[in-house]
């Protein structure tokens, strides 16, 4: 129950923030239920979904470390100064959201697939459900910092 509850209020949670430091707290509250769930029934899972979940987000860290991104907005501004950099980050986030056919997705299947087989396809709906929610605001950072315009102090005639 406690698992359900950390990756629901993880996700929820994270919906409506502008700091990429407060989404990625919320985030790893969400992965963290995803851990303990899995933790009583293959203890070998819980290794392999917690290794990849540090490896996808230290490389998030590292990467918006080297960036000085500490804004959602800003990471629109990074696109115009290094693309491959922002390329990274989105394709992290999505990983990090569980999105096929990235490094993400697996873990989360293989967690689904474990509820299922021990008896538990409520815990499997709710946990797939609160995945789309942290996958929702994953996308939502993507969509702001790349298919937004924010002001800039260019004054074109």
């Amino acid at each position: 129950m406690l698992a359900i509850l950390s990756t629901v209020l993880g996700g929820w949670g994270g919906l409506n923030q502008t700091q990429m430091r407060k989404v990625l707290a919320y985030s790893s509250i969400a992965h963290m239920g995803w851990t303990v769930i899995i933790a009583l029934i293959n203890p070998n899972l819980m290794i392999l979904s917690l290794m990849i979940y540090i490896m996808t987000t230290l490389t998030l860290f590292m990467t918006l470390n080297l960036s000085s991104t500490t804004k959602i907005k800003s990471i629109s501004n990074l696109w115009n100064k290094s693309t491959p950099m922002t390329m990274i980050i989105f394709l992290t986030l999505l990983s990090l959201g569980g999105l096929p056919p990235l490094t993400g997705f697996m873990p989360k299947w293989l967690i689904l697939q474990e509820l299922i087989i021990n008896n538990n396809p409520t815990m499997a709906i709710v946990m797939a459900l609160s995945a789309l929610l942290s996958l929702f605001f994953y996308m939502r950072i993507i969509y702001v910092s790349s298919l937004t315009m924010f002001p800039t102090n260019n004054n074109l005639k």
